[in-house]
């Protein structure tokens, strides 16, 4: 299969187009190289899938006409570029125009794929709210600029099947961790302090939040799950992560005990719109894609510390 994945730079995009050239399939991964984080990151993260022989297309996809810029022989999409996560460095304009605008620009070019199975859209669990714990019917209440633009992204993919134009569904991740994970999140600054000597920011009173902390590759199984699932999947949402919680007082201790050594922590003003507990409800995913997570939290800290070290040490 000929296989568009948008964000293929970033960390989820890129273990997903990993698996899916192991899997056979030929990928055309695009992104927009942009600064949010270290570009030699993206970079990194690209070099590794291109060597493995997909082709890499640098754009952005706020630009109207995708079509004279992409193949229209494609037979899935999987949409992950988006402005992530929750960052007093991004505005409303970051969040609306690269997770609307873009979103809107992508499906304007896919309706012109007249071989697509189905474009798969990658959302979040932050849809859900400051709890996320619910199955997939249950009335979404986002408390940040992310999370709403996130769930209007989804709804416009989603549109598009209500009027049998195309072929969608809409996963929504929770709390993925390990190799590649982004430099500003959890575990990756944990990890860089511990072995740096450097102090921790720990957002004040998210010591006893609860997150699906799910291992990357357990994400990725669910993702390409969906493949050869075409009639099951149009038009549904599907949660994906694990259904074991943890906090983050234990997240820290599973570093620190991966690294051998405690991490010097500095209490810092806690973040607008951050989730309270995060806990994957995947019934639905169990039933419809027989999606089964199974690594633990401290075996997906182990991985992610040995990709820091072969890489930044």
């Amino acid at each position: 299969m000929k296989i568009l994945i948008t964000g293929v730079a970033g960390f989820i995009g890129s273990h997903t187009a990993e698996r899916l050239q192991e899997l056979g399939h030929q990928v055309i991964g695009v992104d927009n190289f942009n600064d949010y984080y270290d570009v030699n990151l993206k970079q990194m993260n690209a070099n590794a899938v291109a060597s493995r022989g997909a082709e890499i297309i640098k754009l952005d996809l706020r630009k109207e006409h995708l079509a004279k810029y992409l193949p229209e022989d494609i037979d899935y999409i999987f949409h992950f570029a988006a402005q992530p996560g929750i960052s007093s460095t991004s505005t409303f304009e970051d969040y609306f125009s690269n997770n609307v605008i873009a979103t809107k620009n992508l499906i304007d070019y896919t309706l012109g794929c007249k071989d697509l199975k189905v474009f798969i859209n990658i959302a979040t669990s932050s849809i859900y709210g400051l709890e996320a714990t619910y199955p997939e019917d249950i009335a979404p209440k986002p408390a940040s600029h992310y999370g709403v633009t996130k769930l209007a992204a989804e709804q416009l993919v989603l549109q598009k099947s209500r009027e049998q134009q195309m072929n969608s569904c809409s996963l929504r991740l929770y709390s993925v961790i390990g190799p590649r994970e982004r430099p500003e999140k959890m575990y990756t600054k944990l990890i860089a302090c511990g072995l740096n000597g450097d102090t921790f920011p720990l957002y004040e009173g998210s010591k006893s939040h609860l997150r699906s902390f799910t291992y990357v590759g357990d994400i990725v199984d669910g993702i390409v799950s969906v493949i050869g699932k075409e009639s099951e999947i149009n038009g549904e949402i599907f949660n994906l992560g694990t259904e074991v919680e943890h906090t983050t007082q234990e997240g820290i201790e599973a570093v620190e005990k991966i690294l051998g050594q405690d991490i010097k922590i500095e209490v810092v003003p806690k973040r607008a719109g951050d989730q309270l507990r995060t806990k994957a409800n995947i019934d639905k995913a169990r039933r419809l894609l027989q999606y089964n997570p199974q690594t633990s939290l401290l075996e997906s800290v182990k991985y992610q510390v040995d990709w820091y070290n072969e890489n930044f040490s």
